[in-house]
């Protein structure tokens, strides 16, 4: 069902940012790419586009990360307790001078997840913005040279058409943390999801 731009006013996004190098085109958990741009990937492993069903073990993601990591230009970078804080540091105050609505945000060893609400901005813009701020904030960090690529550049978004999609997203957002294995994570500028919007909309 096409949404009408009304209605897609009201489809809240939520939004990914994969750190640099752990999210390739053939990554065996599947990916929203069509082919290996880069020839000094090829060999690993055959594209898989879309989510694969059945998702992979860590043992099997280890084996291609640790395959994937010397074909890379730059090396793979891993966010620490004090890159996550000033990765949560930069978020936070994009939340706050942007007015953006925040349900749910885990900052990961290797990505960031955020389920927003849908504001004047739509879900690029706001990517972006993220992105951005949280780029500059890694980039005081001695070990982050100036060139090194901090995300991905495909932006992660998928639209929440339901209460009930909004929910599950935040649901899994709250609880990745302590699935690997890092502390439960609070941060002050989370609201809590109140059901918006009540008016649930069609899929396409």
């Amino acid at each position: 069902m096409q949404l009408s731009r009304f209605e897609m006013m009201d489809v809240p996004p939520n939004l990914g940012f994969v750190g640099y190098g752990h999210w390739l085109p053939n990554d065996p958990r599947g990916s929203g790419s069509e082919e290996i741009r880069e020839e000094k990937l090829v060999d690993l492993r055959p594209v898989h586009q879309g989510r694969k069903r059945k998702q992979p073990s860590r043992d099997v993601l280890r084996k291609f990360t640790r395959a994937a990591a010397p074909k890379l230009e730059f090396p793979l970078l891993w966010f620490d307790d004090a890159k996550r804080q000033a990765l949560g540091m930069a978020v936070e105050e994009v939340v706050s001078n942007e007015g953006y609505t925040v349900w749910a945000r885990a900052v990961m060893r290797n990505h960031i997840h955020l389920c927003i609400r849908r504001h004047r901005d739509d879900a690029k813009a706001m990517w972006n913005k993220f992105a951005e701020a949280t780029s500059a904030g890694l980039r005081l960090f001695a070990t982050v040279t100036p060139n090194h690529p901090i995300w991905s550049t495909r932006p992660y978004k998928v639209f929440l058409y339901t209460p009930d999609d909004v929910r599950r997203v935040i649901k899994y957002i709250d609880e990745n943390p302590l699935k690997d294995g890092l502390v439960e994570q609070t941060w002050p500028f989370i609201i809590p999801y109140d059901g918006w919007p009540v008016r649930s909309v069609g899929r396409d």
